[in-house]
């Protein structure tokens, strides 16, 4: 009889270890949850600097996993790095060189494979290129850059406007597809994208109440007067005293502008009339106040005082839509911990690129210089990295595909470009080989006047060319100029370092299949378009 129950044992057991079913499948292979906002400055997240706001609920997820404090990105504007992080290719490779230039939809992207491969996968929020994500079962996405207040959404079935505030409402949907439509016998990806903090800034209620109480420290390169930089980092049309609107970023009503004959104002009209009378009525009760308290102070206000109240109204609104981030990432964090998604779930929270927020004077990003170059990634993976790690490596967004593909146990193509991060993740360190990291900038002649640049940054310095109307190299040593004020390229001290940086530079533009022959051939194609003129 005791033959027999071990016989039946060791049955039982075979059987159940040859079982391909969905339960096995979901334990085996992790699910993804991709958290990115637009425009979120990692100065803007309390794990990295702590001088501006508190992020507990993004926070978290570096407590519960890793920090990495080395980020970037490759080409530092909206939809061309939604397109590397989608593709795992650079700019020049998959098409989307700028916000102009259409997404070449051939392009294979990580969703598609995990589709393909057995994942359920959703999107909710913010796409900014396209009207039709391939690779997902359902989609709903704010059209271009969507509305803070009553947004219209894009869906596979038709579009539709749901009334409240656009941070709140993507977690809704999030959450409501956990509830109702998630398929538990399969895992899942989901991609979960935040509108905020972009331009103009428009925060909810319960913040805007809060935070235009408050006054933040100014940066230390706030009056930046770029020597060393005149040609490249001088003509950039972003500087917050110069090119900050009053009315359509920091809100000053249109009646108040043409009274104190304020030129070149842009109305903000257009997305305030999307509130309704009662957001209305909340809205106009604590920014009427404001308006009036600037034109009584107005006539009064240099340049200094003028550029100090213009960047404290920025960071009012800005950080007060990125608090209703952070309070929509703790709701997500909390549904899936108190639903048992947790623990075989990998979660990165990031943002498309930096943000300058004051520092050289500006707002926006484009720049290689740190503050847009350099954007926040925060990763838990349970069971998997050490909790309460922090990782120094040089990463980019092009490594995100080949990551989820790994994680996924799915056969990354060919022609995708990055690494997986799952080494680090690890902590398999050893496995990493990478000494700097590329990038590329082309939306020039556009909108901020940032000229046409690709460098190499390293842990110990970062090395420009700025080209197209300029041919100008800038040099930075990050050990002795944190702030990126000091172009020493033409110092004979750093003449070896130049010619190192510069054959590094060429061996990465070779990995990457970059080129000069390419830039002129994306410029020519621009002329013949008539998108820029000489």
């Amino acid at each position: 009889m005791r033959l027999y129950r071990f016989a039946v044992l060791i049955l039982l057991i075979a059987i159940y270890s040859c079982k391909t079913g969905p339960d096995v499948t979901v334990k085996k292979r992790p699910n993804i949850v991709f958290i990115m906002s637009d425009d979120h400055a990692y100065q803007a997240i309390s794990a990295y600097d702590e001088r501006l706001i508190q992020t507990p609920n993004i926070d978290r997820i570096a407590k519960e996993g890793m920090l990495f404090t080395n980020a970037s990105v490759t080409n530092s504007i909206c939809a061309p790095s939604r397109a590397v992080i989608l593709t795992g290719k650079h700019s020049h490779i998959n098409g989307k060189i700028d916000n102009i230039s259409p997404f070449d939809t051939t392009n294979v992207t990580f969703p598609q494979l995990l589709k393909k491969a057995g994942y359920q996968t959703a999107m909710f929020g913010k796409l900014h290129f396209g009207n039709n994500p391939k690779g997902f079962d359902e989609f709903k996405i704010l059209p271009g850059q969507g509305d803070y207040y009553n947004p219209k959404f894009i869906t596979a079935t038709g579009d539709t406007t749901i009334t409240g505030y656009v941070t709140d409402i993507i977690t809704d949907l999030a959450i409501d597809w956990f509830e109702n439509r998630r398929d538990n016998e399969k895992p899942f990806m989901l991609m979960y994208l935040h509108k905020a903090p972009h331009r103009t800034w428009m925060p909810a209620e319960r913040h805007y109440k809060e935070f235009t109480q408050k006054t933040f420290p100014l940066p230390k390169t706030l009056f930046d007067d770029y020597v060393s930089r005149e040609t490249t980092a001088g003509p950039a049309e972003m500087n917050i005293l110069k090119h900050m609107q009053l009315s359509y970023d920091l809100k000053l009503t249109d009646s108040i502008a043409k009274q104190l004959d304020i030129k070149n104002w842009n109305t903000i009209g257009n997305r305030i009339g999307r509130l309704n009378s009662e957001q209305r009525t909340a809205w106009d009760a604590v920014y009427d106040p404001i308006n009036e308290d600037f034109a009584r102070r107005f006539p009064e206000m240099n340049d200094s005082t003028l550029m100090v109240w213009k960047y404290q109204r920025y960071m009012q609104d800005y950080l007060g839509t990125i608090a209703a981030v952070d309070e929509n990432v703790g709701r997500l964090l909390d549904y899936m911990d108190e639903n048992d998604l947790s623990e075989n779930t990998l979660v990165v929270y990031t943002s498309d690129q930096g943000f300058y927020l004051g520092e050289h004077g500006w707002f926006d990003k484009r720049f290689m210089y740190n503050e847009s170059f350099k954007t926040p990634l925060l990763i838990k993976w349970p069971n998997v990295i050490t909790p309460g790690t922090t990782e120094e490596e040089m990463v980019q967004n092009l490594d995100f595909a080949q990551t989820f593909l790994e994680v996924a146990a799915v056969t990354a193509p060919q022609d995708m470009q990055g690494e997986s991060l799952v080494p680090l993740l690890k902590g398999e360190k050893e496995k990493w080989n990478r000494d700097g990291v590329y990038y590329h900038y082309y939306e020039y002649p556009a909108e901020h006047a940032v000229k046409r640049h690709y460098g190499i940054a390293t842990k110990e310095y970062k090395l420009i060319h700025f080209y197209y109307d300029v041919d100008v190299w800038e040099l930075y040593d990050h050990s002795k100029d944190p702030n990126e004020t000091n172009n020493v390229y033409g110092d004979p001290k750093y003449a070896d370092v130049v010619a190192d940086m510069k054959e590094k530079l060429r061996e990465l533009r070779k990995k990457y299949k970059d080129s000069d022959e390419l830039d002129n051939q994306f410029i020519e194609r621009y002329k013949n378009e008539g998108l820029i003129t000489e």
